[in-house]
């Protein structure tokens, strides 16, 4: 799966087809061997370079292989006591999440390809809930999105219109109280990485920042640890 996201996350943001051409190096344009792209091992195996034209390897592609390994396997610890239904929408959801922070990364767009399905596969996956907690969902997604639009109009561009989106995702899938935490913790992970790259002079203050990889990290918490911090900080 984190070598299909790959593929996605080069591929969605330029406009191409997910499904063909087969996988091939974006350099040289030579199509890989199966042992060319077995994940994270074929990186090690040849250095971080393809075999064909020696161009370098973007070390995103081992991080999202390892990264997705890590979530699915926390994924099912987590929730394995749920029926498979649920299961297979939470995988949804972190798949989505994954996609989406690699391609903001780079790109610094969130795909409407992949947030508008979002948003409509999960509004009606909050149907299978009962009706309380489909207006818990339905209420998220809309604090959701009215919280980030208000930044968004009062900050005149300090977010984009794929952070709204994102957030309306998020409120329909995590409902209203998990979703406080998600935002809570994506405005204080963001702050502390834009001071660090402000005080290391990464970046300067003009210089714009992804704000979705921040979005879908306080949802990943928030899914996953979002109870034991209800808990403890439940108070705020």
């Amino acid at each position: 799966m984190g070598s299909f996201f790959n593929v996605c996350i080069y591929r969605i943001p330029r406009g191409k087809s997910i499904l063909y051409p087969p996988s091939h190096c974006p350099k040289c344009g030579t199509p890989l061997k199966v042992y060319d792209n077995i994940p994270v091992l074929s990186y090690i195996f040849l250095k971080g370079k393809c075999r064909y034209c020696k161009s370098k390897i973007s070390f995103f592609y081992p991080l999202v292989e390892l990264l997705t390994g890590f979530l699915y396997l926390l994924t099912y610890i987590v929730f394995s006591y749920k029926d498979l239904l649920d299961l297979f929408f939470i995988y949804i959801f972190v798949s989505l999440l994954i996609i989406i922070t690699f391609i903001d990364l780079e790109h610094m767009i969130i795909p409407d390809i992949l947030v508008i399905p979002g948003i409509i596969i999960f509004f009606f996956y909050s149907f299978l809930g009962i009706n309380s907690l489909f207006l818990d969902k339905l209420l998220g997604g809309f604090i959701g999105g009215l919280i980030i639009f208000l930044i968004v109009f009062l900050s005149r561009g300090g977010m984009g219109i794929g952070d709204i989106k994102l957030s309306i995702m998020l409120g329909l899938f995590l409902g209203i109280k998990y979703l406080f935490v998600a935002l809570i913790l994506s405005f204080i992970i963001g702050g502390i990485v834009g001071i660090i790259l402000l005080v290391f002079k990464i970046k300067d203050r003009k210089d714009p920042i992804p704000f979705g990889p921040f979005l879908s990290i306080g949802g990943l918490i928030a899914l996953f640890w979002g109870d034991v911090i209800l808990k403890i900080w439940g108070w705020y």
